[in-house]
């Protein structure tokens, strides 16, 4: 079932990365990732108040937010650091490269979730889940040959950087999150990391973003912004309640989230008109291999 809600959350996640490029066209970074972090507070603030006044109206169903201390929420705050750093990241990066460019790059995300995996949580892949992290780092030096034909270099591009920091980060966050799943309710740490972002999302937009506004790129309004917070929220929940399960394997569910290439890429070439399709249609072809050993794995192993 785990491994069923992680692909649903991968399709979601992709939709979230269509939005997001959408969104960025153009347009201020710094106010885009903001108003995310406020609408996807204000996605999560309903079910915190209801269960906080009245808690019987959520008490048995999984949008119940219990109380918890600060014991809790120190731990939640850090996490809130570590994601928004990666999203600042990310979103820079992304709004500079092409879309079929930072997908695989994010897929290859997990590899790094694996190592912190083996070396933390003691998890062990079978043969088939190794061919398919394999597969994904090869995609990834595959892409770098693909990226120089649009005059990208990986090595010295400061967007290629930003992105590979975007993953590393969030490749923190991921090991983070398998053990705040293991100690926490999912909705706690969901509902109330979304709200300290938006917290410290205030505090850089007032320092950073606000004294220089004029000069640099103008923000402008666009109604994909909206939907970035619908489609992550939607795919952190499905996220979180998947790794809240018996037996979620945190190497895996992170592999199968980077699945999300596939919708992040078929939209780059059919909405966004990106270049040399051809050469990175290999790359999400070993991807996707990837994602079918891995699948393959978790039923045989």
């Amino acid at each position: 079932m785990w491994l069923l809600l992680a692909f649903c959350s991968a399709a979601l996640l992709g939709f979230y990365d269509v939005f997001k490029k959408k969104s960025l066209a153009n347009n201020a970074v710094l106010p885009v990732l903001g108003l995310n972090t406020l609408f996807s507070s204000l996605i999560f603030l309903p079910f915190i108040l209801v269960s906080y006044f009245h808690p019987e109206a959520l008490q048995d169903t999984l949008f119940y937010v219990p109380s918890a201390g600060w014991e809790v929420h120190k731990f939640i705050i850090l996490k809130s650091f570590i994601v928004l750093s990666s999203w600042t990241f990310g979103y820079f990066g992304m709004k500079h490269l092409p879309l079929t460019i930072v997908g695989p790059i994010n897929a290859t995300r997990p590899v790094m979730t694996l190592v912190g995996a083996l070396l933390i949580f003691g998890e062990r892949l079978n043969v088939y889940q190794w061919i398919g992290v394999l597969m994904a780092i090869i995609s990834f030096f595959m892409l770098s040959r693909s990226g120089k034909k649009e005059g990208i270099d990986f090595k010295h591009d400061k967007w290629i950087w930003f992105v590979v920091l975007a993953a590393v980060l969030g490749a923190v966050s991921g090991l983070y999150d398998k053990y705040l799943m293991g100690r926490f309710n999912n909705m706690v740490v969901q509902a109330w990391y979304n709200v300290y972002q938006l917290f410290l999302m205030g505090g850089v937009l007032m320092f950073l973003w606000w004294p220089k506004r004029k000069s640099s790129t103008p923000f402008h309004w666009d109604w994909c912004i909206i939907l970035i917070s619908v489609f992550l929220s939607a795919a952190d929940f499905v996220y979180f309640y998947a790794l809240g399960m018996d037996g979620a394997m945190i190497s895996i569910v992170s592999m199968v989230r980077r699945g999300s290439v596939v919708v992040s890429f078929l939209f780059g070439a059919m909405i966004f008109r990106e270049k040399n399709l051809k050469s990175k249609v290999v790359d999400l072809i070993l991807v996707l291999i990837g994602m079918f050993f891995l699948y393959l794995g978790n039923v045989l192993g």
